[in-house]
């Protein structure tokens, strides 16, 4: 009985342990969100395509007398990192040159450019 109490704590360590979910790996680096694109190129090299979604507007309303909105435009950029055949496509995506989210575009294909440098 001890031992199945203490091999379901280690479980619960390790999966405690496991890190960040949305976190991209890149040889034996790591990135993600709030990372800068120098960071992301440093840990990962250059990305297989980069696509310029061009300006993301925002805005906002500020209450006082005369009701304002404000525009403010983002530069939103989202580079593609083709993992290979046995892997994905990951598609991280980048606003004002932060990190903002990781998705995947689908089965990759061929040679893996997710090794990192």
């Amino acid at each position: 009985m001890p031992r199945i109490r203490i091999s379901i704590l280690v479980f619960i360590i390790f999966c405690l342990a496991a890190g960040d979910a949305s976190a991209f790996r890149c040889g034996s680096g790591m990135v993600s969100a709030g990372d800068s694109k120098a960071r992301v190129l440093i840990v990962c090299g250059k990305p297989t395509a980069k696509e310029k979604t061009g300006e993301k507007n925002k805005a906002s309303t500020v209450a006082k007398k005369n009701s304002k909105t404000k525009k403010s435009g983002g530069k939103e950029e989202i580079w593609y990192y083709n993992c290979g055949s046995r892997d994905y496509i990951y598609a991280l995506t980048f606003e004002d040159g932060v990190l903002k989210k990781e998705d995947t575009e689908g089965k990759g294909s061929g040679k893996s450019d997710c090794l990192g440098k």
